[in-house]
This record gives C-alpha cells, structure tokens and sequence, in this order.
C-alpha cells in the first residue's frame, strides 16, 4: 500500500479545534504523522496536492439502513453514493430493524414485517449476529460498517407474541438474545417504536432492553412513537404535542436506567408539528443539564423516505394482510386518512412520490407522485397507496416530500441541525433502479456547503466535529473519527470554496456532489477526482 503524503492542505483534525495549515502522512492502514506548514517533509511514494483543499476525518453517517444492502454481492454499485460524499462508516440497524439476529422459523415474518423496504431480498446465511458481521467481512464491504441490534428483530426471532407484552420467559430470551448481540460486536440497541411491532411494546419491555444496553454501557437509538403534533400512539385528548410526549418518554427511560439515548432523526413532521421544534429542542437541553446522556441526529433535508405502508392507521396494520381485501376496512382508510393528514398540513396525492414500488413490471411508477400514479390508474390517491402497499407486501419505498420542512419556512430544521449534540444522517434508501433518495448523494456535502459556507449557521470545525469524532464516541468506535497519528486512516479531502450537493436538474434526483476530491478508507484511495475507484472494496466490520 504504500505512503501517501497530503500536501499543503487545510487540516481539520475533527475534535473541533481550530482549523491549521499543514500536512498528512498516510503510511498503509494509518495515519503516521500531521505536520504543519513548513516542517520538513519526508519522501512518499505518492503526494497529492492539497494545497486550498481541507482535510478531515472521514464522515461518519450516524444513522443508516445500508446493513439491508451490505449483504448482497452488487452492493459497491448502489453504495458507492456514500463514498463520493465523503462517508466513510455507517452506523446501521437502525429503527429497531436489523438482518440479525435470526431464526429460521419465523424468518418469514421479518421479511414481510421489516419497516425498510429493500429492492432485493437477503439469503439471510446466518443466524447470529456474530455470523452476520463475519458474512459482511467476508464479502469485502465497500464502507466500514457498525452494527446495531433492532429490538423488533430481536422480537420476531426470540417472541411468539405478536404485538403487546410478551410472557416472562419470551422477555428473558429476547434480553439474551440481545446480550448475545452486544457481546458479538453490535454497537448498540436500536428501536423502532412507532413501527409494528415495537410500537405495541410496553414501556417496561423498553426499559428492560435499554438496561441491557446501558449495563453493556452501549447506547440505544430510538425511532420515536411520535414525530407529530399529532398521532395514534397517544390519546387525541392529550394537551401536550405527541411528538414530545414520546420524546418524554425516552428521556425518562434513559434517566432511570443510565442508558446512552439517540435520538434517531430528529423532526418535526408536517407543518402543524413545526412550531414544536424550539420546546423539542429545549427539552433534550434540559435532560442534558440533568446528567441524562442523550443526543440526537437529524437529516439536513426536507424530504424522508421510508415505507409506503407507514401511512396506514394502526388499527389498519392490525388487520393485515386480510385488511386489504375488507371493503368496509378500505372505505374507512379512504375517509379518514385523507382528512387526518390534510389536518396535519400534508397533502397526500402530490408529496409522496415513489421511490421503487417492488414489484416487477411497474418500473415505470418510479418517481411518479401518489397523485400521478392514481390518475393513472383511474382510482384515489388511498386506493393507490393500498395495492402498491398491498401488491409489495408492504415493501414500496417513498419519499415523503416536503414532510420536515419546506421552501423558506426552514427555521425549525436550521434549529436541529444547529444543536451542539446533534449528529448528521442519512437515513437513505438507494435503489439501483428507481427515483433515489437525495440524502443519499449530498447529505455531508449539503451541510459543509449549504449550511456552512453559505447559511453560515455553525463553523467547518464544528460540522466536521460533529460527522466525525462526535459520531465515533457515540458509538464506541476508538480508532476513527480523529486525524491523528496511529489513528485508522480514513480521510476526506474537499474543496470548502464548492463543496455542495448536486443541483437536481428537470425534476430529477441529484447526482455526484461537488468538491469531494479524494476519499481513503482503511488508507485505501477509494475516491479520485470526486469519483468512485471502480472495484475498491476497501471496507471493514467495526465491531465494538
């Protein structure tokens, strides 16, 4: 491999402190020295000219699902998107869904039940989460992966209960199954408690498995109950917004237990819910203050991807898959949802737009709104929505667009991501075919462009801080994070004066970023010029 010298760039080292001219030697795997301007220089096998360029640790995407990629043998084709904007770990198994642990008898309902839609099904050749993190190394991964452990996931192969709380003995071997997880390399716990089943879980079955994580002293990642003003996860009587009652409720799992808390994406979600964010934001600061260990993540965007099905009603799922054919149940969810998220500020037929529907032979509905896509069909918008749902099992993957905020009424998201404890996301779903999420190709370059250079809302320090040694402390990864000596050699240069995502053009989703120039992983070059080497699988299992 070799030593490469960076010259002459702008160094931030990602701890925060202040930006420096210098210089980064990179002999194989690590870092073997920073020099600042005017040392000598030692001779390299190569040099590359940094000079007006920064250099920083690799990016670190905090919260992702490409666990649900990074098993299939094509995946550098689809993933290589994170690399060309300067990420070089994920932190996966998020929203309580991971590929393991399994088992063999009830692997059916994870793959109908998961919250995130993929493209193409897993063979699932392992059981444990140990023999899913040797399957991941032994394919070569494209990016550094750490692991969660999904509650949900752990649920479905541990639980005969379907929904509510388990059997003392069902509990017990769900807490050993994710015991046996930590022990194996996850990273931590992940929950998905507005999605099925977890959103069903009492508050007990939470706290159980959140001292699990805290006893292991690794954190747990929540996907909330409740992201709006208002949801089905509470009672409509409560005066106080959904959304920060479930935040409430997190944070007081985390008091009482000693638990790490993430916030996984913090949002507020659809206009009416907007207006929260400053209470929201206020009440994680509070917590702070008070000894509970919780921080927060967020996706610089207004849009989010996610299943197509979360837009049914609770007592809807509950009925699956024989809700589908109940004409009484589809008259009901054709009146009331409709009215419910027009309430909320949301309109249905033109803000959800298909990312892949799943389901062969109707390639051409990628990118169409749910509006274009019932008028093609001649029905509702809600009918539309119920046979892709019901014609994927649940699997069509969408963008809620304009779901976290909108064109010049940003405050509330400009506010999360200003937050000193939060993190940078992701969150993205990339199909090799289809209408991609824009996160997955701009994220990082969106916040050191948009919100750095031009919005100026917080230093490169400090945004880069937060994507990198911020992220790796969080969660337990001791050797990334930091440009320093001895430390893994994964490192992003980039130009500050463009960096940006790309401009999306006629409607269609952005491409390549602007201004990434060159990316190492595990000190291979893995990005040249902005692109993607082609065949560099340069990628490692951290398991913590």
């Amino acid at each position: 491999m070799g030593t490469t010298l960076l010259h002459g760039g702008r160094i931030v080292d990602g701890t925060g402190g202040q930006a420096r001219d210098g210089h980064v030697l990179i002999d194989g795997h690590r870092i073997k020295a920073l020099l600042r301007a005017g040392e000598a220089l030692p001779a390299a096998d190569s040099v590359i000219d940094a000079t007006g360029f920064v250099v920083a640790p690799g990016f670190i995407d905090a919260h992702s699902h490409m666990d649900w990629f990074l098993p299939l043998e094509d995946h550098p084709l689809t993933l290589k998107s994170f690399l060309e904007q300067g990420v070089t770990t994920v932190v996966a198994g998020n929203c309580g869904f991971s590929p393991a642990p399994v088992d063999a008898q009830t692997l059916p309902l994870l793959d109908r039940g998961s919250a995130i839609p993929v493209e193409k099904p897993l063979d699932y050749a392992w059981r444990s989460m140990g023999e899913f993190l040797d399957r991941i190394q032994e394919r070569k991964p494209v990016l550094n992966l750490a692991q969660l452990a999904g509650h949900a996931t752990i649920r479905i192969a541990a639980a005969s209960t379907r929904r509510g709380a388990m059997k003392s003995d069902e509990l017990k071997n769900c807490l050993a199954k994710a015991q046996q997880s930590l022990d194996e390399g996850a990273c931590g716990l992940s929950f998905g408690l507005a999605y099925d089943p977890g959103i069903w879980s009492p508050r007990e079955e939470v706290e159980a498995f959140s001292a699990v994580a805290a006893k292991a002293k690794k954190p747990v990642t929540v996907h909330l109950r409740a992201y709006s003003r208002f949801s089905e996860a509470y009672s409509l009587l409560s005066s106080k917004p959904h959304n920060l009652l479930a935040l409430q409720e997190m944070i007081d799992i985390a008091r009482s237990t000693g638990v790490s808390l993430q916030v996984s994406h913090a949002m507020a979600l659809f206009r009416v819910t907007w207006p929260t964010v400053d209470r929201y934001l206020g009440m994680i600061e509070e917590a702070r203050g008070q000894g509970v260990d919780v921080m927060t993540d967020a996706i610089p965007y207004a849009e989010i991807n996610g299943s197509l099905s979360a837009l049914l009603p609770l007592w809807f799922v509950a009925r699956l898959p024989q809700g589908y054919k109940s004409r009484w149940a589809r008259m009901r969810i054709n009146v009331e949802s409709p009215i419910a998220l027009r309430r909320a500020g949301y309109e249905l037929k033109e803000q959800v737009r298909l990312m892949y529907s799943g389901v062969g032979g109707w390639e051409d509905l990628s990118g169409l709104s749910l509006g274009q896509i019932a008028r093609k069909w001649g029905v509702s918008a809600m009918d539309a929505l119920l046979r892709l749902s019901e014609s994927s099992n649940g699997r069509a993957a969408v963008l809620f667009q304009a779901a976290a905020a909108e064109p010049g009424n940003e405050k509330h998201l400009e506010a999360i991501l200003s937050c000193n404890s939060c993190l940078f996301e992701t969150d993205a779903l990339i199909p090799s075919r289809g209408y991609p999420n824009p996160a997955g190709f701009g994220t990082f370059p969106k916040v050191l462009g948009h919100y750095v250079r031009e919005r100026k809302l917080f230093s490169v320090e400090d945004a880069i801080r937060r994507m990198t040694s911020a992220s790796a402390d969080r969660f337990g990864l001791k050797d990334r994070g930091r440009l320093e000596p001895g430390k893994v050699a994964d490192v992003v240069v980039f130009d500050p004066q463009t960096i940006s995502e790309a401009p999306s053009v006629g409607g269609e989703p952005a491409g390549r970023p602007v201004g990434i120039r060159h990316v190492f992983l595990n000190g291979t070059h893995v990005v040249k010029d902005g692109a993607y080497v082609t065949g560099a699988r340069a990628g490692k299992v951290l398991r913590v």
